[in-house]
């Protein structure tokens, strides 16, 4: 898959390396600030702050 993408992109070597690293950030970008905290609010992930040991 990786090597079809960086086979599609245009223009010469150099310019195909910084798409692929404007790329690759922009995904890093989207999952750090979109994906991860949708999937920490919601009910996917247990709270890592609530404790197991409950007092009587």
């Amino acid at each position: 898959m990786y090597g079809w993408l960086f086979r599609h992109l245009p223009g010469p070597l150099w310019v195909r390396v910084l798409l692929s690293a404007v790329l690759i950030a922009a995904a890093v970008l989207a999952l750090m600030e979109y994906v991860f905290p949708w999937i920490a609010e919601s009910s996917f992930l247990p709270s890592f702050t609530d404790s197991t040991i409950g007092g009587s």
